[in-house]
């Protein structure tokens, strides 16, 4: 799989977990999904609380767990 493989999507974070996992609720999904921060966020100390926006990459493989790659 290249890394140009993957499904971008929008949503809105509803729980805050440890280790920078998160919670997202996706419009379309009836399950809030699992998401981490990217490595570019973990190192810019990018903030995400909750209620915030964020933009999620998936797998084609798994679209049960995501990685926040920004805040909007």
């Amino acid at each position: 799989m290249a890394k140009e493989d993957v499904i971008k999507m929008e949503g809105m974070v509803a729980e805050i977990l440890p280790n920078t996992m998160f919670r997202v609720q996706i419009d379309g999904f009836e399950k809030p999904v699992l998401a981490n921060l990217s490595g570019r966020m973990r190192q810019n100390n990018i903030k995400v609380l909750e209620g915030d926006t964020v933009e999620l990459e998936f797998s084609p493989y798994d679209l049960n767990r995501g990685r926040i790659t920004r805040r909007r």
